[in-house]
């Protein structure tokens, strides 16, 4: 991973930079809140050597230094503490003396300091003051030999005892400080392995790779989609239109000299935007004035008739069960030549209906009328649904979503498509986020949407609803 995939990585996931930021920064500043104030008395001793002469001082101060280390475990021992705590005014235990003293070395020195915190400055300061007045006395007594009635070392206080003004402790400014760098090396780490352990595809690159074919379109993502799915349109210039032209484009020239006319639109899973995907192709080659035929292939959840507006109850499945004749049920949507045959009632056997000999002579009898057939397909990984139809056409679209569908689920679809032989013609890399929102338009033409369902007619037709002053679609209800 480079700096640019790292940086990638964190903007994918600025919500979790952002959550673990919030969150240490608030533990931190209620730690902060809650913790009791502590002062701080420091007192220095300075500790040498009786010496006679340039060699004995140079002596003596080597002895000293090596002492100062012995003396700093003296300081913070059980010994000095009860010494200190025989002074009853103290009220307190040798133990809770004993966990007030800290004691540090100043290095290449035979200078020794004590501090002393308390949640009371006066009593920091006499704990300190006794201490200082216990640890001489002490050392005095270790130090002198068996026999004699003077120490080998003197220690004596060269600063102190002073108390702070201010506590030592919390200190909010470092630690929100600290909490801030926390927040921001766990957010990133947390990010980051996020990043490396997504297997979602996320680009056209990776899809290419994975489903072994080329890319006939990359969707951008839409806001909007959920609520107004139908974006192809005559005078529609966003991008998410602009690129069902270009699916389109990509399909006539997928194959020159064998143009493909039946074409089934599948994805690995559900929930990827196969269904709009084959509605706003059929409405972009009706657009460019061939005549289609979209055809609601996914008897198990229709979506394509609820997209359109038009009644669904009557369609393919009967058609297949011989109930009703193919002309009887296909529905004329819009102005242009795009007919659609939806899903019909719901039947408990639909692998075996897309499957039937029924199936293919109903393709193989729209294939000279229609310049182009789309039919929409279940996804492949819970059914063999749309494998099965994949056997039966032209080729066959995978639509896969950015950022949801998983690696191994493409390889898995993309096997499942060659097990049956099936011709894979490309992928859509659906939903995928736009580097910029803003539409593009051409000659200055005005932007127009669908946003509502064509409105059936009493001749049976299906009319486009009416464009408003702003070049939007108004709502039919």
């Amino acid at each position: 991973m480079d700096f640019r995939d790292l940086l990638h990585a964190l903007r994918r996931s600025w919500w979790v930079l952002l959550s673990t930021l919030v969150a240490s920064v608030g533990i931190a500043a209620l730690t902060t809140a809650a913790a009791t104030p502590l002062y701080a008395t420091r007192v220095t001793f300075f500790v040498t050597t009786p010496s006679n002469g340039v060699t004995d001082a140079y002596q003596g101060g080597l002895f000293s230094q090596q002492r100062v280390k012995s003396y700093a475990s003296v300081l913070t021992g059980d010994r000095l503490a009860k010494s200190v705590a025989d002074d009853g005014s103290l009220g307190l235990t040798p133990a809770q003396i004993q966990s007030r003293i800290t004691a540090r070395v100043i290095p290449d020195t035979v200078l020794l300091e004590a501090v002393v915190t308390d949640p009371q400055t006066p009593r920091s300061q006499r704990v300190a003051e006794a201490l200082a007045q216990r640890f001489t006395a002490l050392v005095e007594d270790l130090e002198t030999p068996p026999g004699r009635s003077e120490s080998a070392v003197k220690v004596q206080i060269i600063a102190g005892p002073a108390a702070d003004p201010a506590p030592v402790s919390p200190r909010p400014a470092r630690n929100l400080a600290l909490a801030l760098l926390l927040g921001l090396l766990v957010g990133g780490t947390i990010a980051v392995l996020r990043d490396l352990l997504d297997t979602t595809v996320k680009s056209a690159e990776t899809l290419t790779k994975l489903a072994d074919g080329p890319i006939l379109g990359v969707v951008p993502f839409d806001a909007g989609a959920r609520r107004q799915p139908l974006v192809a349109h005559g005078s529609a210039h966003t991008s998410r239109a602009e690129a069902f032209r270009q699916l389109r484009t990509n399909l006539q020239f997928a194959d020159v000299d064998h143009p493909v006319k039946v074409i089934a639109v599948t994805s690995a899973v559900p929930e990827e935007g196969k269904s709009t995907t084959a509605v706003n192709l059929a409405l972009a080659f009706a657009e460019s004035g061939a005549r289609v035929l979209l055809i609601e292939g996914d008897l198990r959840r229709p979506r394509v008739a609820d997209y359109l507006g038009i009644e669904g109850s009557a369609g393919l499945s009967n058609v297949l069960a011989g109930q009703v004749e193919v002309d009887d049920v296909l529905q004329p949507w819009g102005d242009r030549g795009l007919r659609v045959l939806p899903s019909g009632v719901i039947p408990p056997n639909p692998s075996e209906l897309l499957g039937s000999a029924a199936m293919t002579s109903l393709i193989e009898g729209q294939r000279n009328r229609f310049d182009m057939i789309i039919i929409d397909t279940p996804p492949l990984l819970p059914v063999t649904d749309g494998a099965v139809v994949a056997v039966k056409v032209d080729g066959a679209i995978l639509v896969i979503r950015s950022g949801r569908t998983g690696g191994p689920q493409v390889l898995r679809a993309v096997a499942d498509l060659r097990r049956v032989d099936a011709r894979l013609l490309g992928c859509v890399l659906n939903m995928h986020p736009a580097a910029s929102e803003t539409p593009y338009y051409y000659s200055g033409a005005t932007p127009k949407r669908v946003i509502a369902p064509a409105k059936r007619t009493p001749g049976g037709r299906h009319e486009m609803p009416p464009v408003d002053a702003d070049g939007g679609v108004t709502a039919v209800r």
